[in-house]
């Protein structure tokens, strides 16, 4: 069977989040759902989050999965808000654990945080496949941007997260704390090694002033096209270019709040003895 997809952009972040279902009035899964946050008051909101839900309602869909592609550095999850209206497992690769190490050090958390995933529902390992009403996802690994990152094969449509991006925009940078520009390089061939008519779905779009936002490509376009890796582009050619590249890059704006969030599943820190729940602001420390 042939997914059904329903895209829905945050412009804020620039970021894809995706419905897939079977059909009307069967079952769905939810990638990279995005929770509205301003930095400048604090304040969260749950009303781009709340278009998935509806028309998730409006579809009579029932929500099986709440999907990760990683531990997101832009933009702060709504899979508990998803989760909460309309069920489903929150889920993600067994590597944030690696995530969850890195970032517990950085933001001191608290003695009570677990590093062992088991703040969601669900910790997938390479290979797994899922299921949801008639349809069955299959899980790729594929570490580089962070050690966390992984893509969902759902028939013949491709999710990859940050892994790649549209083909004029290239690929994911790599020098946050465990990335790595050749284990990238590896993950995408990977990637491109399926069939060409693969749809595959972007979860960020930069086009700038170039053109409207895209969140669709194919395998084969962007095995042509991509202009960090399409053929002809060695390794080693990758690799220095990527490394070049990031490090004139800035830090992401919301990746001190996302962060410290998304590695507990979207859940915000433990209130302090004033019933007030703080995010912290790591000085010089990225």
């Amino acid at each position: 069977m042939i997914p059904q997809i329903q895209s829905f952009l945050d412009p804020d972040s620039e970021t894809f989040s995706y419905v897939v279902f079977d059909r009307p009035g069967g079952h769905a899964v939810v990638i990279d759902p995005v929770l509205d946050f301003d930095p400048k008051s604090g304040r969260t909101g749950t009303a781009g989050a709340q278009r998935l839900v509806d028309f998730i309602t409006a579809q009579g869909l029932a929500l099986d999965w709440v999907l990760e592609t990683h531990a997101h550095a832009d933009h702060l999850t709504a899979a508990p808000f998803v989760r909460e209206q309309l069920g489903g497992k929150v889920a993600i690769g067994e590597n944030i654990l690696q995530v969850q190490r890195i970032f517990r050090r950085l933001f001191n958390f608290e003695k009570e945080f677990l590093c062992d995933g088991s703040q969601f529902d669900y910790l997938f390992t390479n290979g797994d496949e899922f299921s949801f009403g008639q349809l069955t996802g299959k899980v790729i690994f594929t570490p580089g941007h962070t050690p966390a990152d992984l893509a969902y094969l759902i028939g013949d449509a491709l999710f990859v997260g940050d892994t790649l991006f549209m083909p004029d925009v290239g690929t994911a940078r790599c020098d946050f704390p465990g990335g790595n520009a050749a284990t990238l390089h590896q993950s995408i061939s990977t990637l491109l090694k399926l069939p060409d008519d693969t749809r595959l779905f972007v979860c960020h779009d930069y086009p700038g002033d170039r053109r409207q936002h895209q969140c669709q490509s194919s395998v084969k376009t962007q095995r042509q096209s991509n202009i960090h890796v399409r053929e002809g582009i060695s390794e080693a050619e990758f690799v220095a270019m990527r490394e070049a590249r990031d490090a004139t890059l800035d830090m992401p704006r919301l990746i001190l709040p996302s962060i410290q969030v998304n590695v507990r599943a979207g859940v915000m820190p433990p209130a302090e003895d004033n019933g007030q729940v703080y995010l912290k602001l790591p000085i010089n420390a990225l």
